[in-house]
């Protein structure tokens, strides 16, 4: 029946214009209380704060109830992250909840993530299901204040994170069905940046992949406790600073979402340098060699480790702790066992750690461990199945790592 009413596609264009004669008039502005909050102390420090890099100069003072673009009223404090903070509001104009990112002070990574959204809203529209798995932006503006200038991307809410997901049950590590879904989606969303949007990601780890919301009630509970119970807060001069409040847990959750772009790179074939959380890092990241999308195929290997057994698969710090080039090639020898020759005489870095054949002269013990002695959880068929899995991810050199296409067919990943 709604078909009846739909415009052709170019009469819906001519007369675009007039819609907003039909709208609702905007919502009014919510009345948030300005008592009846925990007052936090003021020399302790609070979320952003406690990052080692913070400066009350680079993140913008949002304040709740506060106002943007004459549409966008922030109702609560979602979270921060290590270069913007994040916030749920109420859209006036089109009376629906949407979550606001505001970045750093002249932050890249907002720079970087604006443009990459840009870029994804640009394309043509395919029939590919992996554009429906990657967070959508609705819109972007920048804060102009005395301290610079401030960015901001509008999207939809989502729920919590896979890593959140993960810590709540009591195994902490996902089962096996569950990993399954939830890598089938990943890669669905990796196929499509990868070979539609020629994006690489970069960042693929758990507090990047969000679980879509099923139950929106959720986002009016949040707002009726930020009004009944205000969030707790410390003021520091004429700056307010205050505790995240957590969306209610719910028993559905939807699909898991792909998110966070501030280090995604688009418009080459081979890139340098520094990327990746150091223990997802690729070996030709570690030796500082040019890398292309099969970086991101080399994180979702280890990101499939981490959903689903007891602890990271690589540990790659020394005894006191730091992170380590050489504890972690010498994880990836025993896990590998060495790299090629001629990947070796491709890398200046690696003379470090390899001699002119290849061979480890690296002052590092290899460890003796394998996959097989590290998985814990399978046994059998299955077990033998998943690590082919793995290691079709997990190569030294990235021409042998299987696209995201092509593991989407991988038998284990489509065993029951």
């Amino acid at each position: 029946m709604a078909s009846i009413f739909r415009l052709p596609s170019r009469l819906s264009r001519q007369f675009f214009s007039w819609r907003p004669l039909f709208q609702r008039p905007a919502s009014p502005v919510r009345e948030f209380s300005q008592s009846n909050f925990s007052l936090l102390d003021s020399t302790e420090k609070l979320e952003e704060e406690t990052l080692s890099w913070y400066s009350p100069d680079d993140f913008y003072p949002v304040k709740i109830g506060e106002v943007f673009q004459s549409r966008y009223q922030v109702i609560g404090k979602l979270g921060y992250g290590g270069y913007s903070t994040v916030w749920l509001c109420r859209d006036l104009q089109q009376h629906a909840y949407v979550t606001l990112k505001v970045f750093e002070r002249n932050s890249a990574e907002g720079k970087r993530e604006t443009e990459t959204y840009h870029h994804l809203n640009s394309l043509p529209k395919v029939d590919h299901a992996g554009s429906q798995l990657i967070r959508k932006t609705l819109d972007s503006f920048q804060i102009t204040s005395a301290e610079g200038n401030f960015g901001c991307l509008v999207h939809p809410p989502l729920g919590i994170s896979l890593y959140d997901f993960r810590t709540q049950l009591r195994a902490k590590v996902l089962p096996e069905n569950i990993v399954k879904l939830t890598l089938i989606h990943l890669l669905l969303a990796l196929d499509y940046l990868h070979t539609e949007a020629g994006i690489i990601h970069t960042d693929i780890q758990e507090k990047n992949i969000m679980m879509a919301i099923e139950d929106t009630s959720i986002l009016a509970n949040f707002e009726e406790e930020e009004k009944s119970s205000p969030s707790p807060r410390k003021i520091v001069g004429d700056r307010v600073i205050y505790a995240s409040r957590k969306l209610r847990k719910t028993k559905q959750h939807g699909r898991p979402t792909l998110c966070d772009f501030g280090q995604a790179r688009f418009g080459s074939n081979n890139y340098s340098g520094d990327i990746q959380p150091y223990i997802y890092r690729a070996p030709e990241v570690l030796l500082r060699m040019p890398w292309n999308e099969k970086v991101d195929i080399w994180n979702v290997g280890v990101l499939t480790w981490d959903l689903f057994q007891q602890g990271h698969l690589f540990y790659a710090r020394d005894s006191d702790k730091k992170s380590s080039d050489g504890h972690h090639l010498a994880e990836m020898i025993a896990i590998m066992g060495p790299p090629p020759k001629e990947m070796m005489q491709n890398s200046v870095y690696a003379t470090d750690f390899f001699d002119g054949e290849g061979n480890w002269k690296g002052t590092i013990d290899i460890p003796p461990v394998s996959l097989e002695k590290l998985e814990g959880n399978l046994e059998g068929e299955p077990q033998q199945l998943f690590l082919q899995f793995l290691r079709k991810m997990l190569t030294w050199k990235p021409e042998e790592r299987e696209s995201a296409r092509e593991l989407l067919d991988d038998p284990w990943l489509r065993s029951p």
